[in-house]
């Protein structure tokens, strides 16, 4: 079993053909399809079901996938090792919940960039759960999520705290409790975003059962508020970004506590120089927030 096999059939997987896969690999088709039914011999099973010129991965392909990303990542930390010293490089794939992604980053990526050029860096959307699984699975290098949780594997590290708001337009008039929400549209993320759950929170505890209306993004969600149709709960970060001409203004309650954004990444990717680099940006970026 070689690495270029694992490496030829994790990308056959990633891109869903031989043909894509031979485009990224540069390479021809002919060799990618030899290597892979090397593979599949030495490995005792199919990893692909053939039909025609098509093709689609097995349950064993599947199960195999999992184990070529983390030897495929295992062996790019095993050279990074041998040169402690280099300067960082290589990729460096990062996952951000939206809120970070949109208000949080994009300075730092610029800067990062202009410090790291020989760091092909890669950012990520999603949710939390969607971006801790994939950081378990070596998909992802690290991740920047709003969930403080024990996941077997992972390691994490608190970065900022984030701050709550709560917009509304000028013409919905003032908010002082949650009881002034009753009848307005709540506009969301959709069910498991950590803001909307301490919006969920402050809204039982003082006795409201508003509907929510789920929106997964925020673009879409300051659009709402601003049109006067609505009211949303969103992180300081994401009104400092969108309120300037918005037409909407921002409350604060101290019931609705801030919340820690984290960065996780696999505890058997422990050598790093481009992760470790972007995290000792992030502190310094955020260590007054």
């Amino acid at each position: 079993m070689e690495l270029a096999q694992i490496r030829m059939f994790k990308t056959v997987a990633d891109t869903g053909s031989i043909a894509r896969a031979a485009q990224v690999l540069h390479c021809v088709p002919s060799n990618i399809t030899a290597r892979v039914k090397a593979l599949e011999s030495e490995l005792g099973t199919e990893l692909f079901f053939r039909h025609g010129r098509g093709l689609r991965i097995s349950p064993a392909g599947e199960i195999f996938l999992t184990y070529a990303g983390r030897m495929l990542s295992l062996a790019e930390e095993a050279k990074r090792a041998v040169h402690p010293d280099a300067a960082p490089s290589g990729p460096l794939r990062i996952g951000a919940i939206e809120s970070s992604a949109t208000s949080r980053l994009p300075r730092l990526l610029a800067r990062f960039h202009a410090r790291y050029p020989d760091v092909s860096l890669e950012l990520t959307t999603g949710t939390g759960p969607q971006l801790l699984e994939a950081t378990v699975n070596h998909k992802l290098d690290g991740a920047i999520v709003a969930i403080d949780v024990k996941r077997p594997r992972l390691k994490r590290t608190s970065m900022y705290r984030e701050d709550l708001v709560l917009i509304a337009a000028e013409s919905l008039g003032p908010i002082r409790s949650a009881a002034d929400l009753q009848g307005k549209s709540i506009f969301m993320w959709p069910e498991g975003c950590p803001y909307r759950a301490a919006l969920e929170r402050w809204l039982l505890n003082n006795g409201q059962t508003q509907p929510i209306i789920s929106i997964a993004s925020y673009g879409t969600i300051v659009g709402c508020v601003s049109a006067g149709a609505g009211v949303a709960l969103v992180p300081k970060g994401v009104f400092e970004q969108y309120h300037k001409g918005s037409g909407w203004v921002g409350y604060e309650f101290p019931e609705l506590t801030s919340i820690d954004n984290l960065f996780y990444w696999h505890e058997n990717a422990e050598h790093h120089p481009a992760r470790e680099a972007f995290v000792e940006m992030l502190r310094a970026e955020f260590s007054g927030i």
